[in-house]
């Protein structure tokens, strides 16, 4: 029997989602808490592996087993053996053919910024941080480059392991929310860092350093060493991971709050 859960997270409080063998990661505690309740190892399976400090609004895991038991003990009974950075937000049986990474016909990220003189003590963990004033506008105009099929090897970390750097961009937007920005990025899949870089990239363009063209220069250029530093994990979520209604799955898209009230900051 497989079995899907939807997740959040706080990736402060881990090192990444992949087992390791030393330190604390959000498979490594998930397993070892479904475990308990099925009441044997088990292996799970993820849309996506987000890095050290990386959140999760909503990852898609899934597991085998033979155990029967109702949704209310994948969900409160596994949460109850969790620690209270992981929260498992809903689960449901599916077909042998479903999995939760190769099923996946979509993902969405959107990343939190805090543009202010001075970083912020709450809340610094749950997003990232520019000093100097970012104009919205340019911002958006630099982020229309990304739009579309690209190779996207200016964004692309050095250790990747994906097979081809060539994606498609289906969302790329910023906007402005007093102090704070949100990048939001919505694609058919995402090379390693890709996230964290173009945000660096689209800060460049929105502090005045570099016109919005200079997105189209990196993607045609293809070289990472003349994008601007890769920016920090705190402020990134994976909000969302897309497949065919055909798998009956419960709501597997989530956003950010968009005012400083409802996020805590």
């Amino acid at each position: 029997m497989r079995i899907a859960l939807g997740l959040e997270y706080d990736g402060s409080a881990f090192l990444g989602w992949q087992t390791q063998a030393e330190g604390v990661t959000v498979q490594g505690v998930l397993e070892k808490a479904i475990a308990s309740i099925a009441g044997h190892p088990v292996r799970v399976h993820a849309a996506g592996r987000t890095d050290t400090g990386v959140h999760a609004l909503m990852q898609v895991v899934h597991f085998e087993t033979e155990a029967k038991r109702p949704y209310s003990a994948w969900v409160r009974g596994v949460n109850a053996h969790l620690p209270p950075a992981v929260r498992v937000l809903w689960a449901k049986q599916v077909s042998d053919e479903f999995h939760a990474r190769f099923s996946a016909h979509g993902r969405s990220y959107q990343y939190l910024l805090v543009n202010t003189p001075v970083a912020p003590a709450i809340g610094r963990l749950q997003a990232g941080w520019y000093h100097r004033p970012l104009n919205s506008q340019v911002m958006q105009t630099a982020a229309a480059y990304l739009l579309g099929e690209h190779d996207f090897s200016a964004f692309r970390a050095s250790e990747c392991q994906a097979k081809t750097p060539v994606k498609a961009m289906q969302r790329a937007e910023v906007s402005q929310m007093g102090d704070m920005f949100l990048f939001e990025f919505s694609a058919n899949a995402f090379l390693q860092h890709q996230v964290r870089n173009m945000v660096g990239a689209l800060v460049y363009a929105g502090n005045g350093k570099h016109p919005p063209e200079f997105i189209k220069d990196l993607l045609n250029q293809k070289d990472r060493t003349l994008s601007p530093p890769t920016f920090s994990p705190n402020g990134l979520y994976l909000c969302g991971v897309h497949y065919d209604e055909k798998w009956g799955l419960p709501s597997t898209q989530r956003s950010i709050a968009k005012t400083r009230m409802d996020i805590g900051l």
